[in-house]
């Protein structure tokens, strides 16, 4: 029966996506190998509990289970704006400046050590409706 359970999980695993099914079945198959060595059934569940445990603990570890540490205002493959042009004509007297992008006005804001020099620039990043760009 392990190993009925442990590939009911590994098929249900199929359908979620992640991967603690699938560590949760190494452990009932680790529980049917200790059944086949002829462990009693105690023992049996305490092989399958630590090693699911340790499995899970070591999947944990990996990038697998990580989750995404990509900021998604600046990744360009989350937000299609980010590392677009635009084209400043002033800047405001606090860094900031109003420009037509996409059909509508925007606020824009210089990224950290840039200087407000009309011209063109590059979107670096998306906060709200607020653009933060950088020289091009």
């Amino acid at each position: 029966m392990w190993f009925v359970w442990a590939g009911c999980l590994v098929i249900a695993e199929l359908f979620t996506g992640t991967f603690y099914l699938l560590m949760i079945s190494i452990g009932l198959a680790a529980g049917g190998l200790a059944a086949l060595l002829g462990v009693g059934s105690s023992s049996q569940m305490v092989t399958a509990g630590v090693v699911s445990v340790i499995a899970i603990l070591a999947l944990r570890r990996t990038k697998f289970a990580l989750p995404s540490q990509t900021d998604a205002s600046s990744d360009p493959n989350v937000n299609m704006d980010v590392g677009q042009k635009v084209t400043v004509d002033n800047w405001n007297v606090d860094d900031t400046a109003r420009v037509m992008y996409r059909g509508a006005q925007w606020d824009v804001d210089l990224a950290a050590g840039e200087r407000p020099v009309p011209g063109v620039y590059i979107i670096k990043e998306v906060q709200g409706s607020r653009l933060i760009v950088r020289r091009a």
